[in-house]
């Protein structure tokens, strides 16, 4: 209700809404209200979940006006300049929009990008109140605190099935004078010393990460920097190290998804696990605080795939974990393999009901109940480990906090476990 008053005091000719698939749900009901209040503006959706299903997105919700599956930046500008001709929106390439008459239309050809990062403005963080932000949980694993993410690269040449890059396979970066340039700005408009890092891949091109990493020291900006997303194990050496702890890296996660060879392969993952450990360990030496990302329930995956995984996770460096259930989101190759060869896991699933949480489907051919089990008992034996439980405490950066909240975790992850 807040958010459609402030919007009909604003009365905007186009609103414009971006979304993931979690929260895909609150779509009609947000969009609803704003037609109720201004029946002729524009309302476009843009994101993860456009990106993800396009067209149908229309057919969610009915107020929808266009949708932009992709990129924005070029697309939205080029709707504002057709306001109030929707007739003009036929000229823009890749755009997903409704006609006159209420018939969605998608454009031919792809929606224009902007090929060369260093060419797109700073993020408009004047329009926000950024210390509201200050007050909620960010990506890396820790309480609140004084920060800002970026982004400083898009796409990724990697293939792993449940993943849908709204930026492709091709990556693009954005040059480490330029990320200098922003993180200064940020730096003396905000008196932010923390950053996120939120790309896909930050470490694909280690030239990048070198002279990024100079360019930090030689200014002496005394800044801290996380990796809550962006960081290949198996891309990490001592010279990659090196340029991350020696610029302020506190903090990394690694994605290991799955112990399995076969899944790995399944999966079109493809990580070099023994390579992924020898990172992890050579971060940690740095004193860095090392999270991991797993998932369990792959099609086909066995009992002893799943405890491959549990196996590789436990046994690791890692300060801290989390164990997924495999999600099949619109628009991955997980998805559409699904569709063909286990048609039947999908009679269920509405990606509507889901959250950050999860959803309760099995993609195995296991028992629901073993399947669900193996995730509870991954969460037991990675943190019932004195010797992790000690190693998180020297690292986290709030340890007061974590002695708080652990206990809680763990109850939550591991209640109704049967342990084999």
């Amino acid at each position: 209700e807040d958010l459609v008053k402030t919007i009909y005091e604003f009365a905007p000719e186009i609103v414009g809404l971006s979304s993931s698939t979690v929260f895909a749900a609150l779509i009609p009901e947000i969009v609803s209200k704003i037609k109720e209040v201004l029946p002729s503006s524009w309302v476009v959706l843009g994101g993860p979940h456009a990106s993800s299903v396009r067209k149908q997105a229309l057919n969610e919700c009915n107020g929808l006006d266009i949708v932009v599956p992709g990129e924005g930046e070029i697309a939205v500008k080029q709707v504002v300049e057709s306001y109030p001709d929707k007739n003009a929106l036929a000229n823009i390439s890749g755009l997903i929009w409704r006609d006159s008459s209420g018939e969605p239309i998608e454009n031919p050809g792809p929606l224009p990008i902007e090929q060369d990062l260093d060419n797109l403005p700073f993020p408009a963080y004047d329009l926000i109140n950024v210390e509201d932000y200050w007050k909620l949980q960010s990506m890396t694993p820790i309480p609140p605190r004084r920060y800002l993410s970026l982004v400083t690269s898009r796409g990724c040449p990697y293939q792993c099935m449940w993943c849908h890059s709204i930026f492709g396979k091709k990556i693009r970066f954005s040059s480490p004078e330029r990320i200098l340039e922003e993180i200064n700005w940020l730096k003396n408009k905000y008196g932010v010393t923390e950053f996120e890092f939120l790309d896909d891949n930050f470490n694909f091109n280690r030239e990048r990460v070198f002279k990024f990493s100079e360019l930090v020291k030689n200014k002496n900006l005394k800044l801290k920097f996380s990796f809550p997303n962006a960081i290949r194990g198996d891309l990490v050496n001592e010279e990659v190290v090196e340029a991350l702890c020696s610029m302020g890296t506190y903090m990394c996660s690694f994605a290991l998804e799955t112990g399995s060879p076969r899944m790995q392969k399944f999966t079109c993952k493809n990580l070099d696990i023994p390579k992924f450990l020898d990172g992890i360990e050579m971060m940690v030496k740095r004193g860095v605080y090392a999270n991991g990302f797993c998932m369990m329930g792959f099609p086909t995956e066995t009992e002893e795939e799943l405890q491959m995984t549990i196996d590789i996770a436990s046994n690791s460096m890692l300060h801290t974990a989390s164990f997924f259930t495999v999600i099949p989101f619109p628009g991955t190759p997980l998805f559409e393999w699904l569709k063909i060869n286990r048609p039947e896991k999908l009679n269920n699933f509405n990606y509507m009901n889901i959250d950050f949480a999860g959803a309760k489907i099995n993609l195995t051919d296991l028992p629901d109940e073993v399947l669900f089990n193996y995730q509870r008992k991954a969460n037991w034996v990675f943190f019932m480990n004195p010797n992790r439980i000690y190693r998180l405490l020297r690292v986290y950066p709030q340890p007061l906090q974590l002695i708080r909240y652990l206990p809680i975790y763990l109850y939550r992850a591991t209640k109704n476990l049967v342990v084999k």
